[in-house]
């Protein structure tokens, strides 16, 4: 049980946060929620770095030869899989990104100069800028950029008073 606790308590604290060490301890800790989008790709270095690019972290104690996690906010992370690694996970045949729309995929930031930058560094790191139109309707800005494997992403803004 002691070795399960310290590998928890890893992670914790390279992974969820830090600060949250004390309240494991006490037993007082919740795990918060979290996403995990898990993408298969062609070529693991390639899509790695691109991640990296656009603002992302490898986390190492999480990924292989197979695999990249990628740590894209407290609460985010993409999970770069082979086509063998993916397919440990799911039987179905992997769609052809570039051909067929399999998922949509959202992620806000904090300025409309922000979702600009990012699609600038997706394009330099060998995305796809804008695969869809871009859609300004005042209160709401997005933009999409493709990844090197075709998985589209919608970045956004939203002004935080058309929500209040």
């Amino acid at each position: 049980m002691a070795v399960v606790l310290d590998e928890y308590l890893s992670l914790v604290d390279e992974v969820i946060c830090p600060s949250a060490r004390s309240a494991v301890q006490r037993g007082s800790y919740k795990m918060p929620r979290m996403i995990f989008v898990n993408l298969p790709v062609t070529d693991l270095g390639r899509s790695t770095s691109f991640y990296e690019a656009i603002g992302g972290t490898k986390n190492s104690k999480f990924s292989d030869d197979t695999g990249s996690c990628v740590v894209l906010s407290d609460a985010i992370f993409v999970m770069l899989l082979t086509h063998d690694k993916y397919r440990n996970f799911e039987s179905r045949p992997i769609a052809d990104a570039h051909k067929t729309s399999q998922v949509l995929l959202a992620i806000s930031e904090e300025s409309r100069e922000i979702v600009d930058r990012v699609l600038d560094r997706a394009e330099k790191a060998g995305g796809r800028a804008d695969p869809n139109p871009p859609q300004d309707h005042g209160f709401m800005y997005s933009r999409d950029f493709a990844d090197p494997d075709g998985h589209t992403w919608e970045v956004f803004w939203m002004d935080p008073a058309a929500v209040a």
